[in-house]
């Protein structure tokens, strides 16, 4: 049984096809299905050498949805250049997809052909060609997939830009939002991408933060003496507590007393509608107003941390 088991052999590529243009392409034009079980499409035709620009394509194809995909063909390792003609030659052609078919791929082009999928609407495939033979038989291909689109790629990529849109207008909300004449209690702070920017209240662990949602924004008096200080921070809480008709006097703006009970920090906050995916003509008028809330709830403070006890905590 053993004796009719073959041995799979790899041969050369350049003793199958030894031009890669005039041998590989050609058979790639005329054995398309080959490339369309290998990456689950429907490759209807595909022509030689179209012109993009002054460049000249291996194959462009034609699915049978009518979509256009670009063939790359290289019998040798993956380069820049090659990986620089994929691009362009897509966006020349406006296409669906570039199939980019090497015979050995470097894993930095794995990675740039990966994040290619996540960050575009294109498709992008990258398949590795070897030929094989049984013994005496003639030599067959084999076309590998070493990266391809996916629903969870494309997923992972809207959400990764997302998050990048969403750090860069947070951003500009707060280098806005520190330049009023109203936030000088905040100017010397770098804006950052995060939801929140604050300054210290004078005492360890109390911060005076604005903070920011995509429809919300609010001040707040945040309480966070640290790991394992839940007593502590509920112990000051309790103090400001006691002087909340104080506190609330002075302030035009509702205040949320929230001693957040099992959880690490306490805050009072002020709550304002309104967030940087507010129109961003708006911006001025919703920031106004926080800063006004900021302004009223420091000087409301002030009088009140100084006669905190903190002794033993």
């Amino acid at each position: 049984m053993s004796n009719s088991i073959g041995k799979l052999q790899r041969v050369p590529l350049r003793e199958v096809w030894r031009h890669e243009a005039y041998d590989f392409t050609q058979w790639m034009q005329e054995n398309i299905s080959v490339l369309n079980e290998s990456l689950d499409l429907e490759l209807i035709s595909a022509e030689r050498e179209q012109a993009a620009g002054s460049f000249s394509i291996d194959l462009v194809a034609e699915s049978s949805e009518g979509n256009t995909y670009i063939i790359e063909n290289q019998l040798e390792k993956s380069n820049h250049d090659h990986l620089g003609k994929l691009i362009t030659y897509l966006t020349a052609m406006k296409a669906k997809g570039a199939i980019w078919i090497v015979s050995e791929p470097r894993q930095e082009h794995v990675n740039a052909m990966a994040w290619l999928n996540e960050a575009s609407n294109a498709d992008f495939y990258l398949v590795k060609v070897e030929a094989v033979r049984i013994g005496d038989s003639p030599a067959a291909p084999l076309l590998t997939l070493i990266v391809g689109p996916s629903v969870e790629a494309k997923e992972a990529g809207r959400a990764k830009q997302e998050i990048a849109e969403r750090y860069e207008i947070r951003k500009h909300w707060w280098t806005q939002l520190i330049a009023l004449p109203g936030a000088k209690l905040h100017a010397h702070i770098t804006p950052g991408t995060y939801s929140w920017l604050g300054v210290s209240c004078g005492v360890r662990g109390l911060n005076f933060n604005y903070s920011v949602t995509k429809a919300d924004c609010g001040v707040e008096v945040y309480i966070d003496r640290g790991k394992d200080c839940e007593e502590e921070n509920e112990i000051i809480f309790d103090q400001l507590l006691k002087a909340k008709e104080q506190i609330e006097s002075s302030i035009h703006f509702p205040i949320s007393w929230q001693r957040l009970d099992g959880r690490r920090a306490c805050r009072l906050r002020i709550d304002l509608a309104g967030g940087y995916r507010t129109p961003e003509t708006e911006w001025t008028a919703i920031q106004e107003k926080v800063t006004e809330a900021m302004t009223q709830l420091e000087a409301a403070m002030k009088p009140v941390l100084k006669n905190l006890k903190l002794s033993g905590y």
